[in-house]
């Protein structure tokens, strides 16, 4: 493995903890001395990345550092090309449009030669029906409602095609191969509720925010449900 490559793995392994992590801990998962892993960590703050700590205390890189995205993996690629496959076939139409735009960008500041790759990637997405969603039901608006944590008045017909009306706190999509899912605290069950996009009647988000943080709700959300977390 080339130097470049093992400053670029370290960075990566730092952003994928939240909190200080040992430099033995990291030199294990990268599998390198200690000595070239404290080594490694000064070239890098060297070359500007917030990197915080020192021997005996832990590293964490600080948010924000970011990376031009020039030395991705052939497996990275590939990662990224059938994720956004997947979401420019199954997603809304706002969402599939969003994923066929970032990887634009991508391509478009990649060297010629990983460019190349994007068409030549090997994974294939295969054929599978799509969600339908309530045509007066607009994703969008579900995903703005839980980016700025406000609440929704919701109608919901059941399986038995009963119609209620509530207030929810919309806390997450969830995309199954066909049918989506709105993960939401209920104010008239007072609890994490799951109502499929497709049985919705409508959906109006409400100038009031839920009272409670959305990591908080949704960590107790995968408490409950015995999810672990993906990060």
């Amino acid at each position: 493995m080339s130097r470049a490559q093992r400053l670029l793995d370290l960075v990566q392994v730092l952003r994928r903890h939240r909190r200080p992590v040992s430099g033995r801990r990291l030199a294990a998962e990268l599998g390198v001395s200690i000595r070239t892993l404290y080594r490694d960590i000064v070239t890098l703050q060297g070359q500007g990345a917030p990197i915080e700590g020192e021997p005996g205390l832990g590293y964490v890189l600080k948010p924000g550092f970011m990376l031009p995205p020039l030395m991705f993996s052939e497996e990275e690629i590939e990662a990224l090309v059938l994720g956004s496959r997947w979401v420019a076939d199954r997603a809304d139409g706002a969402l599939a449009l969003a994923a066929r735009d970032a990887m634009a960008k991508i391509v478009a500041v990649l060297p010629v030669d990983m460019a190349g790759r994007i068409e030549d990637a090997a994974l294939i997405l295969g054929p599978g029906r799509k969600a339908v969603d309530a045509p007066e039901i607009d994703l969008a608006a579900i995903r703005q409602a839980i980016r700025a944590g406000r609440k929704a008045a919701i109608g919901y017909r059941d399986d038995k095609g009963r119609v209620s009306e509530r207030v929810v706190w919309p806390l997450a999509l969830s995309f199954f191969e066909h049918v989506r899912v709105l993960v939401a605290w209920c104010e008239l069950r007072q609890d994490f509720r799951h109502f499929r996009t497709d049985r919705l009647t409508r959906f109006a988000m409400q100038e009031s925010r839920y009272p409670q943080r959305r990591q908080v709700l949704l960590k107790l959300w995968r408490e409950q449900e015995g999810i672990a977390s993906t990060l």
